[in-house]
């Protein structure tokens, strides 16, 4: 199969192929997956991951940001087309004084096995001044992005759309006609957690580790990882359990620190708070709360997380702890606190409520891995940590016996 990146010439130009006969798709939105509301937009079908209640709520341009990046989210149709052609209007960031950032991908799964890649160009990109604190927005064209060579049978059809970049969806054309896949019956998986869970340095969407534990684990994905937005708020917690889904888990912990946002006697009841909300909408569901991966910066010493431009011109953004270990005796968060507490919390909680659980998230990534994988930026996963970090998680929890295994649900 190939993929190519051309520049589209526009949503109403005439496909490449002019010797096919094309099916445009009429309507785009009964095709995706992992959004929790569409808004049509003069620019085409824009996915969210949180719903127009929750974004009210909220004016923080980084939860903006993460919540548009369509993170797990993925058109799913039947078809006997052998090329696709999808254009989209994306918009990327950059970064003044460091090397441009990859493009995002778009991964084509075919009856469920991975199909070929590829990338789109045009778009607009945002050009953020880390140091003087502003951004610049520089509009640009729809691209599209192509998928040939697909086989001309029945089959299952999913193209993810890239994690890290927001994406107006504008059309859809194949050459045979598209209708939308049949329930596969699987179960739902929702969670919640951070950038790490948004995806972060993976390679590509189905290859985050939330996207690859669901392969392995045979669930369907919601994701709602925000990046740097994992902060207990209330309407996420609403937004979680408003959502429908069999089985649920929520990773806490990074975010608190980086922002430095609360002390430990904020942070008990927040928690209490946010698990109660989510069972009032899943009462019976297994619900796995996860605790903070292995970040050797923030262990002992508290947030918030601060950037260190020291290597920017050669494009590596490092981070690095700003508080001091003496202000745990005040109540300041570290990792190694927030687990001590989730631990105690869970205990605590699962007395009355057997199907919660907790997994330490250094058993996804610990200081083992740290020594043979290190974190690029001392915050965020590589991509093949990522990978690692979904075949552990799918062992633990969808595995035999484990909190999320989809036949206890």
């Amino acid at each position: 199969m190939n993929a190519s990146h051309d520049p589209a010439p526009g949503p109403e130009s005439a496909p490449a192929a002019e010797s096919a006969t094309w099916h445009t798709v009429p309507d785009l939105a009964g095709l995706l997956r992992g959004a929790l509301e569409v808004e049509r937009t003069e620019h085409g079908l824009l996915p969210h991951r949180l719903p127009a209640r929750a974004r009210a709520q909220c004016a923080d341009p980084q939860l903006a940001l993460a919540e548009r990046q369509p993170s797990g989210v993925r058109l799913v149709f039947r078809t006997r087309a052998t090329a696709l052609e999808l254009d989209t209007l994306r918009t990327k960031m950059e970064y003044q004084g460091a090397p441009p950032r990859p493009d995002g991908v778009y991964d084509l799964l075919v009856d469920g096995a991975p199909a070929g890649h590829a990338r789109t160009s045009g778009g607009n990109v945002v050009v953020v001044d880390m140091l003087a604190g502003s951004a610049e927005t520089r509009p640009g064209p729809v691209g599209t992005v192509r998928f040939t060579g697909l086989p001309g049978r029945d089959k299952q059809v999913e193209i993810w759309l890239p994690h890290n970049e927001t994406t107006h969806l504008v059309a859809l054309r194949a050459d045979a006609a598209v209708e939308p896949a049949p329930d596969a019956g699987r179960k739902v998986w929702l969670h919640h957690g951070s950038s790490i869970s948004h995806g972060s340095d993976a390679a590509g969407p189905t290859r985050t580790w939330p996207a690859r534990a669901a392969a392995l684990g045979g669930v369907e994905l919601i994701n709602l990882g925000l990046g740097g937005s994992a902060l207990l708020d209330p309407f996420t917690a609403r937004a979680l359990r408003d959502t429908p889904a069999d089985l649920i888990s929520v990773k806490i912990g990074i975010n608190l620190v980086n922002t430095d946002l609360m002390r430990m006697r904020a942070f008990t009841p927040a928690v209490h708070g946010f698990l109660d909300t989510i069972r009032e909408g899943h009462p019976t569901a297994p619900l796995l709360v996860v605790s903070p991966l292995h970040c050797p910066i923030h262990e002992d010493a508290p947030g918030p997380s601060m950037p260190d431009f020291s290597d920017l011109g050669a494009g590596r953004l490092q981070f690095k702890a700003a508080g001091d270990p003496a202000e745990r005796a005040a109540g300041k968060l570290t990792l190694g606190a927030i687990r001590d507490e989730l631990a105690r919390i869970v205990a605590q909680r699962s007395a009355d409520d057997p199907r919660l659980h907790y997994l330490d998230g250094r058993e996804l990534y610990g200081p083992a891995d740290f020594d043979e994988l290190p974190l690029p930026d001392q915050l965020h996963p590589d991509a093949a940590t990522h990978l690692r970090m979904g075949e552990r998680f799918a062992a633990l929890a969808f595995g035999p016996g484990g909190p999320l295994a989809p036949e206890a649900a």
